[in-house]
């Protein structure tokens, strides 16, 4: 069964190619990418994240950790800027001043995940969604985080959730959307799920079902074949799609749907 908002992009192909053609030649002009997270036993979603911002060819980077980080970061990531940490080793209440200060200066945000599991953390989270009207790409436990704002995340523009199966479950039932998700769903029945749901909010969704990388906004769908879940959960895919939507501010679809399949 086909559908006229359904494309299907090959792993080896964007079906994009101007998006990939309009990456910027000069740093100058490529943007400029803040990135938050990580906690005291963890920051290697963070430091992923680094690295593959800066080989797209993001013209800036800067990362906010919590200051309990300052001695394990190591010097390739040079541009770091330090937030008070809670007992738990996460970013605590008193963070938010640095958060918004980091979203006035970039372009783009990037919650990039290992944030911990503290309620405070999750508190100045969810303030960093209400102040900051940017673009912003949430993933992995950045989105567990702020589980209890779920229908200010929805209802934000300029917003790119990169979801696991089980966190898109999550997100339909904390806001009573009528469709249940279920594992065992058609890949047909999931891409009719998200095109109504981006049609009904501005959202746009990234989500893993059947061997599929599926990308949905504002009702269009791109499916790509995907074997490779790690590059998910690591961050890679969120990290790219960042980087790739910076340049293509006002076609989050087209940019997450290229990056994905960039080679660099």
């Amino acid at each position: 069964m086909d559908f006229d908002y359904w494309k299907k992009q090959s792993p080896d192909t964007p079906i994009f190619p101007d998006v990939e053609w309009s990456k910027p030649e000069t740093k100058t002009h490529s943007g400029k990418l803040g990135i938050i997270g990580g906690n005291k036993l963890g920051f290697a979603g963070v430091a992923e994240a680094y690295s593959i911002a800066i080989k797209s060819g993001v013209g800036q980077v800067r990362v906010l950790l919590p200051d309990a980080l300052k001695k394990a970061i190591p010097k390739t990531i040079s541009d770091t800027v330090y937030a008070p940490t809670n007992p738990s080793g996460s970013l605590s209440k008193d963070a938010i001043a640095e958060m918004v200060a980091l979203g006035a200066w970039a372009d783009e945000v990037l919650l990039i995940g290992d944030a911990g599991r503290s309620s405070e953390t999750a508190i100045v989270y969810e303030q960093f969604l209400q102040s900051y009207s940017g673009k912003l790409v949430v993933t992995r436990d950045a989105i567990d985080l702020v589980k209890n704002n779920t229908q200010a995340l929805i209802e934000r523009p300029n917003t790119l959730l990169i979801a696991s199966f089980a966190q898109l479950q999550k997100i339909f039932q904390a806001v009573y959307y009528p469709k249940v998700l279920t594992f065992s769903m058609q890949l047909t029945q999931l891409i009719e799920a998200v095109h109504k749901f981006t049609i009904t909010y501005p959202v746009s969704i990234a989500v893993l079902h059947k061997d599929y990388l599926i990308i949905a906004h504002d009702g269009q769908v791109v499916s790509t074949e995907w074997g490779n879940p790690m590059a998910i959960w690591r961050g890679d895919v969120a990290s790219k799609a960042a980087a790739y939507w910076l340049w293509n501010p006002t076609k989050p679809l087209e940019a997450a749907a290229t990056a994905i399949v960039a080679k660099f």
